[in-house]
């Protein structure tokens, strides 16, 4: 497996976690202080689009580490639960690290 799949999961998932952080503080602005109702829209938008990303990435990266579908289904629902994409990110590069593929040495000219 390529680094640059771990890569990209990893960069969505943080942008998806911070999105769902972001939209949780809006949500508490719109229905707790009844501002911002437009900055809400906005947001939640732009984290589903940014969820339906993280979930191509994270099916893409569960395949090709042939992952059980216990596991694939807990990583793409850690998406939606703030703050659960930070620490299911950090374990699943624990475990997908020993995977990729180490570079082909490249000879020596002499």
């Amino acid at each position: 497996m390529k680094k640059s799949v771990l890569t990209r999961y990893r960069v969505m998932a943080y942008v998806t976690a911070i999105m769902l952080l972001v939209l949780c503080a809006c949500m508490v602005f719109k229905y707790g202080f009844d501002k911002g109702e437009d900055a809400t829209l906005v947001v939640s938008q732009i984290h589903g689009v940014l969820y339906i990303i993280y979930l191509v990435f994270a099916f893409d990266l569960g395949s090709k580490a042939k992952w059980p579908f216990p596991k694939l289904l807990w990583v793409l629902v850690a998406g939606t639960i703030p703050t659960a994409a930070f620490f299911v990110e950090r374990k699943v590069a624990r475990d997908v690290e020993p995977l990729l593929a180490e570079p082909a040495p490249v000879p020596a000219k002499a």
